[in-house]
């Protein structure tokens, strides 16, 4: 018989009262009254009624000079120019390839906007045409860069750098893409033997950090090379921690992933799960950036 692991109840810490009802709101749900300021502009997520500035979605609210506008909590991604995401291929089409990448739309990757394998530079041929799927096909996963926007919202991606690519042995964790820190690399080899992929679209790649960068395979050679045990433990460890994170709606950046690793470090991998577990290394977390800031 399998095991069956059983919790017993624990009391859960009361939640403080919100914002009192004449100051301003930051967490707001739909029909909530933001301002009844009529000197503001309406932006994403609001409209007006009766002179009232009103929320259309649950989110945060955003304020930039007279402009407000909220950003969803739970949202599909809206590429901008410059962005790091991680996606999945989902069709080969002449001269393109279809990529699923948390957005409304699927993601456009062409053959031009790539590396071809060595990193060589020369116009595409039709021999590089028939050879696509060679490259990528359905269900490999890449890491890219937003090249553009079209005007109906879908992105044309570029792997043009040789650090990106097709991506080989690890994890795909699936998060909001609002819990995402902006920084300036979105790739990041953490100090406990793994590294991740923060990808602005929502989707983070855990994978072991390889001992040596292999520059010369273009991003299409992968290591199928079985991984050992510590590196899988550390994996699983990190992806229970981004989990915990999200669940406990803190933003996603290397600094809150490591800090959430050691507080996880006295409990098992499977028990971090748990809802007092979880409570109890964010809260830990979420102190230590404090202290940090502060």
């Amino acid at each position: 018989m399998a095991a069956i692991s059983m919790r017993l109840p624990v009391a859960r810490k009361p939640v403080g009262p919100g914002a009192p009802r004449g100051g301003e709101k930051h967490l707001v749900a739909p029909g909530d009254t933001i301002t009844t300021d009529t000197g503001y502009m309406r932006g994403h997520g609001t409209y007006v009624d009766e002179e009232k500035l009103i929320a259309s979605v649950a989110g945060a609210v955003e304020r930039v000079n007279k402009l407000v506008c909220v950003k969803a909590l739970n949202t599909r991604y809206n590429g901008e120019v410059g962005d790091i995401v991680v996606g999945r291929i989902t069709e080969v089409q002449q001269k393109r390839w279809k990529v699923e990448t948390n957005a409304r739309l699927d993601s456009v990757l062409l053959l031009s906007s790539m590396n071809l394998p060595g990193g060589e530079l020369r116009r595409r041929s039709a021999e590089d045409e028939l050879a696509m799927r060679d490259y990528l096909q359905e269900g490999d996963l890449i890491s890219a860069e937003v090249q553009s926007v079209f005007s109906d919202g879908a992105v044309s991606l570029h792997t043009r750098s040789l650090k990106y690519g097709k991506l080989g042995q690890g994890v795909l964790v699936q998060v909001s893409p609002s819990l995402v820190k902006r920084q300036k690399t979105h790739f990041h080899d953490l100090p406990c033997g793994a590294s991740v992929i923060l990808g602005n679209n929502g989707f983070v790649w855990i994978y072991p950090t390889p001992e040596q960068k292999d520059e010369e395979a273009g991003g299409f050679t992968t290591n199928l090379e079985p991984v050992p045990l510590s590196d899988r433990e550390v994996i699983s460890r990190l992806r229970n921690c981004i989990v915990a994170l999200v669940t406990q709606n803190l933003m996603l950046f290397d600094t809150s992933i490591l800090y959430c690793y050691e507080a996880s470090l006295p409990h098992q991998i499977k028990d971090i799960l748990k809802p007092e577990v979880m409570e109890e290394i964010v809260l830990e977390t979420r102190q230590r950036l404090l202290d940090l800031e502060g």
